[in-house]
């Protein structure tokens, strides 16, 4: 039996997902339908999808599948799409929703003008480190240390921001063959979970260029974990001196503060409406 799905593609600075109300349609095999939608020239095309739930904890719940249909922990971009979406469509009327993720709850702060939200300010929560096993000798805080990954050795910092994440900081990040060293990192034995990589050049003060290797969907257009992650990384290593930058990716800018006072990380950015489709599964 085939059923009609309706779905929104959207994007936050160019990292895009297919976004479903489950509410309305239930999705009962979704590392299946991600790999599949994902695909550029034979589905929708995404990084990944997004299902978007009720639930008891919070406001709404999201879950997220990469492109390869493995499950994410949080992704910063998706929230913002999720506070546009369900602000637009009547979902809520709030200004501040709180959302259940498998890293915790997200506070969402909406920007809206004239009716349409602008923007939104997502409440990351506190970063912590992300504990690795990189001398073999036990787990252990990793800032500032080496790596070595064929004949290249960079120095890099890993931070969770809910999901794990690997922060190297580069002279000249147009020298990077980011799809040929990001898979090599990304399975390096001493992360056996897999990791995020992001590649980072301080522009100055107050901007930093980033490009990410996403665990799971390769390289994308941007990161809000990511960009989080990244000025965590460059904050506790001293590479600029105050807490708040403009994370420049590929498809577009974020701004992240890790606030002193709550120790909390707070990004702020665009969400962008695509398009709505309607597709047919067979369940």
């Amino acid at each position: 039996m085939t059923r009609k799905i309706k779905f929104t593609k959207m994007h936050g600075a160019g990292n895009d997902y297919i976004y479903v109300d489950c509410t309305k349609y239930p999705i009962h095999n979704p590392e299946e339908l991600s790999i599949e939608w994902s695909k550029a020239h034979t589905g929708i095309g995404s990084d990944g999808l997004v299902l978007i739930d009720k639930t008891t904890k919070a406001d709404f719940s999201m879950r997220i599948f990469n492109a390869d249909g493995s499950e994410a922990m949080m992704c910063g971009n998706a929230t913002r799409c999720i506070a546009k979406y369900i602000y637009e469509n009547g979902l809520s009327n709030k200004s501040e929703i709180s959302l259940d993720t498998l890293s915790g709850i997200k506070i969402l702060r909406l920007q809206i003008k004239d009716n349409k939200v602008a923007a939104v300010t997502v409440d990351m929560g506190a970063p912590a480190s992300e504990l690795v096993d990189f001398a073999g000798d036990g787990k252990k805080e990793m800032t500032s240390e080496s790596i070595t990954v064929n004949s290249d050795t960079f120095v890099a910092t890993a931070v969770s921001m809910g999901n794990p994440h690997l922060v190297i900081f580069v002279e000249d990040i147009a020298k990077i063959a980011l799809s040929e060293i990001g898979p090599k990192i990304e399975n390096l034995p001493i992360f056996p979970d897999r990791i995020n990589v992001e590649f980072a050049q301080v522009l100055n003060e107050n901007e930093i260029r980033m490009r990410v290797w996403e665990r799971g969907s390769g390289i994308t257009q941007a990161c809000g974990t990511g960009a989080c992650a990244t000025l965590v990384a460059a904050i506790k290593n001293k590479k600029i001196k105050g807490r708040k930058a403009d994370i420049i990716m590929d498809g577009g800018t974020l701004t992240v503060e890790w606030e002193e006072k709550s120790d909390h990380v707070f990004m702020t950015g665009p969400a962008t409406k695509v398009f709505d489709g309607e597709i047919e599964i067979n369940n």
